[in-house]
């Protein structure tokens, strides 16, 4: 799955002419960056999924960087809204689960394709960050956190435009994904804030709660798009979709109450529950291994299981074609 649809997407205009327009973008902002007597402010907050490091302020990390923020993090993931799609429109997704792939399968290769996408164009900037670094004036620590939030956000945002590619209508695919994206941020900023509140700065304990909003956040929107390829659901179930929907709305609420109960600190261990909850939750029904398939219902299919059966006793068939008792002895 994920050959298949790495090899579709490379071909695709969703890639080339981003691809090329980052790279014209960065010589741009590189020529601009010469032009600046300061490129990076300093500051103590640069940690992971700080995004007020691509924003001009008080932390702004370059031109060059919000250069690959725009393609890297919203413009690329965005194509992931037509991905799940093209399965579902045409039943095609009825047709993979036949094959030995399940829903995780399908969801994580189409996942996988398009944040490897991401990653093959935020890796063709490693020529400019070495033209930065040679210039001077730039925090290799810092830059490093860049390339790390860059890569981790594009992972979420792809999560999240998978899931909500799941949905027929255009306008619900956008609402959806405002949807995901709105509860990713307050969370997002709910954990390192309080964090940041705390030790002053951004250290292993910011760092640790971004890796949990990722974790939490790449678990949901797959969970979503994997909610909708499910072929039965019985009647006295909850609709899989409505289920992880809700969740996505519940969990900036118990990220608000976790994050004062651990005083700042721990606020993503709610966020790893969360995930958790994606992770199990909409189990598929299965049969235990020691219950045999029903015999298909085939016309014919009766009486060539009748002839590949051994014959009976001869006492039985006396009796039962005679009703007499059989033979003893």
């Amino acid at each position: 799955m994920t050959v298949k649809e790495l090899r579709q997407g490379l071909r695709r205009g969703i890639f080339i002419y981003p691809f090329i327009g980052i790279h014209l973008l960065a010589i741009v902002a590189m020529a601009a960056e010469f032009q600046m007597k300061e490129v990076e402010t300093f500051t103590e907050y640069a940690g992971l999924l700080n995004l007020f490091l691509f924003l001009p302020g008080e932390m702004f990390s370059g031109v060059f960087w919000v250069v690959a923020g725009a393609v890297c993090l919203l413009l690329m993931p965005l194509g992931g809204l037509a991905l799940m799609g093209q399965e579902l429109e045409d039943g095609n997704h009825e047709l993979l689960l036949m094959t030995p792939l399940s829903r995780w399968k399908v969801v994580r290769g189409k996942f996988l394709a398009l944040w490897g996408l991401c990653l093959l164009t935020a890796s063709s900037l490693l020529p400019y960050l070495i033209v930065r670094y040679l210039i001077g004036g730039i925090d290799v620590w810092r830059n490093v956190i860049m390339a790390f939030t860059v890569v981790l956000f594009s992972a979420m945002m792809s999560a999240g435009a998978i899931g909500a590619s799941s949905f027929k209508r255009i306008s619900l695919r956008i609402i959806i994904l405002l949807l995901f994206t709105g509860s990713m941020l307050v969370s997002l900023y709910v954990v390192e804030i309080g964090a940041a509140l705390q030790t002053k700065r951004a250290g292993w304990v910011f760092n640790l709660n971004g890796l949990s909003v990722a974790f939490c956040y790449i678990m949901l929107g797959l969970a979503l798009a994997r909610s909708r390829i499910r072929l039965v659901v019985h009647h006295y179930e909850l609709k899989p979709s409505w289920m992880i929907l809700g969740v996505l709305l519940l969990t900036p609420f118990v990220v608000l109450m976790a994050t004062p109960m651990t005083l700042g600190f721990a606020g993503g261990v709610a966020l790893i529950g969360m995930g958790l909850v994606g992770w199990f939750a909409d189990r598929s029904p299965k049969a235990p291994k020691w219950v045999e398939a029903p015999l298909a219902s085939i016309p014919g299919a009766e009486r060539g299981r009748a002839e590949n059966e051994p014959p009976p006793l001869p006492g039985s068939t006396i009796q039962a074609e005679t009703g007499s008792p059989g033979v003893e002895g």
